[in-house]
């Protein structure tokens, strides 16, 4: 037992630390087990086949998918709208809006998705980043507990009742109890909390797609030189390639964009050709967007019987254009090492290696149209696939990529086909847990093979899209679980807890599993408080012989309350920098919201849940 509790007490400290990463931190604590004899070796590496850990790894993915597809940019955007720049009506709907995508979404992904344009919606309301920041991480944390999927430690009380021969709580059953913490939250901020929320000034203004492109259409003159070309009847393109006509070499026009108009059976109709290559067949009233001079451009329609179609150089309809959840645009500089240097390229032109094309350009701040002559400095904004822009300086060296392609591709808010499948593949994946057809782990994993087979979410970038620093920690520290079960540790702690807290009522045990874990959950990771709780909370309860349900709502809630530090969860942790936070200002603004969740549970929870 002693061994267990000098291994227990050192990874707290070294969790408190943040010296070294969490998994690390789980990763030595699992080996010290296995390394003292208190675990054997299918018990120290049980961790990496719980169920838990693969389900958690799979809502990443589920995850990743609504925010490449645009949903979470979308319902970010909307929530903005909806506040018509009104601060009070701004902190209501930026809290809501965070606890409710949260709910489907990981806490990570929602706070990622809302923190740019709740900042750019600070501004424009004319107050400071800091005036919302911390309710879009508070307001995640609580929104978490709206379903059993919407953060680790619900799914890991569920799974632990469930490993104990006890139903385990069904998808929407924590909104019983998560739906009034969160008017809690709302009222609190909306009436107490923006008086303790500080006025911190900052200047990391983030990449907004909007504001990036609307820049580059400025300084870059990018409307202009571009039309839409219909292909008449007449027309000699017709049931030709692109690549038969030689457009760049023959006739100085770049092909950017076809618009599918014709009725077909197989290719359907109004289907995009976002980024057309030499063997994209162009058929009759297809609607071709071209980059050229004027004359250049009239001359074509003339050779090739075309009509003009009129677009105007607006910066909405070009973003329409030009952008959308496949293809994108970056600014890039040349540097004097470059291979470009000394090179003539006329604007439009694609480079072969990577099918990213040469937009427009700026040197010396002035916009250069025509065939240019490269030199050292030049800027280019870029417009191709995003996956090709991202690999684009692996492929040719000394390019500098101005801002973040990655991030912007995540807030385009335009909806496609696959924005349909991967809220199609969300739903399903509720379905299947809210009628239990099959286990949760399955469901998730099968509705991430959805997100990814369908492109919803690259293959390629599936792995990325998952916190393994988070699935890796948990998966770690639930051996720690097992050991304190397997030691009499849990039941010692629960015989304490039972002894001091279960003869008064079980109300007042109740009280002290959630101030016990809330304390922990300050410094520590949420799952790996609730990893070390869960347990405890079920000793604890049979020892008394009341039912664990309750104590295990208490555990999941409380674990959910990080809301006194910043590195109690990576939300409070994202948003730090962001609104210029101190350490102070979370104890100020999260104390009193964690004493209101301490009461509505006290309260609240035996009324659901009956001991």
């Amino acid at each position: 037992m002693l061994p267990l509790l000098i291994i227990l007490g050192l990874t707290i400290f070294l969790f408190v630390w943040g010296k070294f990463p969490p998994d690390v931190v789980a990763l030595m604590a699992m080996l010290s087990l296995y390394l003292t004899g208190i675990l054997n070796l299918s018990e120290t590496l049980t961790g990496f086949s719980n169920p838990t850990v693969i389900m958690i790894a799979a809502l990443f993915i589920i995850g990743e998918g609504l925010s490449r597809t645009g949903w979470t940019a979308m319902a970010g955007q909307f929530f903005v709208k909806w506040a018509r720049r009104k601060v009070s009506r701004l902190l209501v709907i930026v809290t809501l809006g965070s606890s409710l995508l949260s709910g489907f979404v990981s806490n990570t992904g929602t706070v990622a998705a809302l923190l740019p344009v709740t900042v750019t919606a600070a501004w424009n309301a004319g107050t400071l980043p800091s005036k919302l920041l911390i309710p879009v991480a508070f307001g995640s944390n609580t929104g978490g507990l709206l379903t059993l999927t919407g953060t680790p430690p619900n799914i890991i009380v569920s799974n632990a009742l469930v490993e104990n021969g006890i139903t385990g709580f069904s998808f929407f059953e924590f909104g019983l109890i998560g739906l009034p913490l969160l008017i809690i939250s709302i009222l609190y901020f909306r009436y107490v909390g923006h008086k303790l929320l500080p006025d911190h000034r900052t200047d990391n203004k983030p990449i907004a797609i909007d504001q990036e492109m609307h820049k580059w259409i400025a300084n870059y003159s990018i409307g202009d030189n571009l039309y839409r070309l219909r292909i008449r009847s007449m027309s000699q393109l017709i049931n030709t390639k692109i690549g038969d006509w030689d457009f760049e070499g023959a006739h100085r026009v770049s092909v950017m964009r076809l618009k599918r108009r014709h009725p077909n059976k197989l290719q359907g109709i109004h289907q995009f050709v976002e980024m057309p290559g030499p063997d994209t067949e162009m058929r009759y009233h297809d609607i071709i967007t071209v980059k050229g001079e004027p004359e250049d451009v009239d001359k074509l329609m003339l050779k090739c019987h075309l009509g003009v179609i009129p677009m105007k150089p607006v910066k909405d309809e070009l973003k329409r254009e030009l952008i959308n959840q496949e293809v994108g645009m970056a600014e890039m500089i040349i540097t004097p090492k470059s291979v470009f240097v000394g090179k003539t390229v006329p604007m439009g032109h694609y480079l072969k290696q990577t099918g990213v094309q040469l937009l427009a350009a700026s040197r010396n701040n002035k916009p250069l149209a025509g065939k240019i002559k490269i030199e050292a400095g030049d800027a280019f904004v870029i417009r191709g696939q995003w996956e090709n822009i991202i690999a684009l300086k692996s492929v040719y060296e000394n390019l500098v990529i101005s801002g973040s392609p990655e991030a912007l591709s995540k807030n385009v808010d335009e909806l496609t086909t696959r924005s349909y499948i991967a809220l199609s593949t969300l739903v399903l994946m509720i379905l299947l847990l809210v009628l239990n057809i099959m286990p949760g782990a399955i469901a998730a994993l099968i509705c991430a093979g959805i997100m990814m087979l369908t492109g919803c979410v690259p293959i390629t970038k599936a792995y990325q899209g998952i916190s393994w620093t988070s699935v890796v920690m948990i998966a770690a520290m639930i051996p720690m679980g097992l050991a304190l079960q397997k030691t009499g540790v849990a039941q010692m702690a629960a015989n304490g807890l039972v002894d001091s807290l279960g003869n008064i009522h079980p109300t007042a045990l109740l009280a002290g599993i959630f101030l016990l874990t809330a304390a922990f959950s300050q410094t520590i990771n949420n799952s790996a408080t609730a990893v070390l709780m869960a347990p405890i909370a079920i000793m604890a309860s049979m020892t008394l012989g009341v039912s664990p349900k309750p104590f295990m709502i208490a555990v999941a809630i409380s674990a959910s309350t990080a809301f006194l530090t910043p590195v109690g969860t990576t939300t409070n942790a994202m948003v730090m920098a962001a609104g210029g936070y101190k350490f102070i200002d979370y104890f100020k603004v999260g104390g009193p919201l964690l004493l209101l969740f301490f009461i509505a549970t006290l309260i609240l929870v035996p009324l659901i849940w009956s001991f």
